[in-house]
């Protein structure tokens, strides 16, 4: 009647929730994996477009780093008139006084801080890569984890349709007993409530469950304008007991964790911004120009000149202690350090993290096995109280606690297995790597 080792997935078609307006003979149920949900979710999701759309332009303009010594250009041409008004002839609308003037230029400006200014931009593009990576694997983790929470939710309800159709078994004997005179009406009442309570749990947890899956589908896509089919989730949540040591984990992935990356890729843009800003500030800068200049009128004659110039700026107050581009240098530097500081102090949270987790892995592992034992008590106690109670030497509400009691051990059993498998993807979020290798021991 009951399995143990695993949380095992129950599901019953009059558990699928129905929708408003598509009855369940009617519809097609839609099965649906984690595969596919995962899936639906990253493809639904808007912060995954935005986040991709700003690593769109991070890959644009690390792939034309060459725009920053690219000069600037310009064009122009303008037209003009010439004429007396208040000497002479007065004004007058002749061709001779009609001018025109094209030109053409170009400035190019060279500063100390250009290469370390074409490293951040390289540099933002593996941040805005890493943002993504990292956004894409925290979603499927949270899909992960609504997917198998509401399998655990089906065996809840199945736990609960169980006490329900023993409660109405129990009230039907009792019926009959009661009919017969073999017992009071007392009794007959009793297993009347039992099972009016048990309907009113089976009742609470549907409505729950099918609160959770609607706003899962709405996540992964579906929404309640459209046709909503009774929804079946295919799969499984088999746990296993983990055996990790937690500083071999540290040692293998706390590098790879996106924050440690995030962090460190922090550290490399601030220090090419402290080096851009003591080169900007303390280096030449030379400045190119060349501009080419030609007009001419309605006589017909044009002259043209060409024009150049270059420039070597070499600034003093930046070496002078004190000044501003001075202080500014000073600022470049106690930010690289504070940031040192930070992800030092990440990489001491995160090895607590990992130690703690393996830690609760191992002593959760603990209380299942417990629970386990305590749910093949409680059944076993259920069977042999009911067989006293056919028997006369049992009463009604004796029955009715060890019920309870049994479907309490199997409901913390579930609820044991569910957070066991949810602290697995705790785990492999915290060790940013697949939680499937987590829980298969591919370490």
């Amino acid at each position: 009647m009951f399995q143990r080792g695993a949380l095992l997935w129950g599901f019953f078609l009059g558990f699928c929730p129905v929708f408003h307006g598509v009855t369940e003979e009617a519809a097609t149920v839609l099965s649906l994996s984690l595969d596919q949900a995962v899936e639906a979710a990253v493809e639904q999701s808007f912060s995954l477009q935005k986040s991709a759309i700003d690593l769109n332009a991070a890959q644009y303009a690390a792939e034309h780093l060459w725009s920053e010594l690219f000069p600037s250009i310009s064009l122009g041409a303008g037209l003009s008139y010439g004429t007396p008004l208040f000497t002479g002839q007065g004004f007058q609308a002749a061709k001779s006084g009609l001018g025109y003037s094209v030109s053409a230029g170009l400035n190019l400006s060279l500063q100390g801080g250009l290469p370390s200014a074409m490293k951040i931009i390289a540099l933002a593009y593996k941040s805005e890569l890493l943002n993504y990576e990292n956004a894409r694997q925290q979603l499927e983790i949270q899909v992960t984890k609504t997917f198998y929470t509401l399998l655990a939710d089906q065996n809840r309800l199945a736990f609960l349709a169980e006490s329900l159709d023993l409660a109405e078994k129990q009230q039907e004997k009792s019926r009959i007993a009661f009919e017969h005179g073999l017992t009071g009406e007392l009794s007959y009442l009793q297993t009347r409530l039992s099972v009016e309570t048990a309907k009113l749990e089976l009742y609470k947890g549907r409505t729950a469950y099918d609160t959770t899956l609607r706003d899962f589908l709405f996540l992964l896509g579906y929404t309640q304008t459209e046709e909503i089919r009774p929804v079946v989730l295919e799969g499984s949540l088999v746990i296993q007991p983990l055996e990790a040591d937690s500083e071999t984990l540290i040692l293998r992935y706390l590098a790879k964790r996106p924050d440690i990356l995030s962090m460190r890729q922090q550290i490399e843009r601030l220090h090419y911004q402290e080096t851009r800003t003591v080169l900007d500030a303390r280096a030449p800068s030379l400045s190119l120009s060349a501009q080419w200049r030609g007009s001419g009128g309605g006589s017909g004659d044009f002259s043209d000149t060409l024009s150049g110039s270059l420039n070597l700026s070499i600034p003093l107050d930046p070496w002078i202690p004190g000044t501003k581009k001075s202080q500014s240098i000073t600022e470049a530097s106690a930010t690289v350090e504070k940031a040192r500081l930070d992800l030092k102090n990440t990489e001491h949270t995160a090895r607590s993290q990992i130690r703690s987790l393996t830690a609760s892995l191992r002593s959760s592992w603990d209380s299942i096995e417990i629970a386990r034992f305590r749910a093949e008590i409680a059944e076993r106690t259920y069977t042999l109280t009911e067989q006293g109670f056919q028997r006369g030497t049992v009463e009604f509400l004796e029955l009715e606690d060890t019920r309870r009691k049994w479907a309490e051990a199997r409901q913390q059993l579930v609820d044991g297995e569910l957070a066991y498998g949810l602290m697995i993807l705790d785990l492999a979020a915290a060790l940013n790597t697949d939680w499937r290798s987590i829980a298969h021991h591919e370490f």
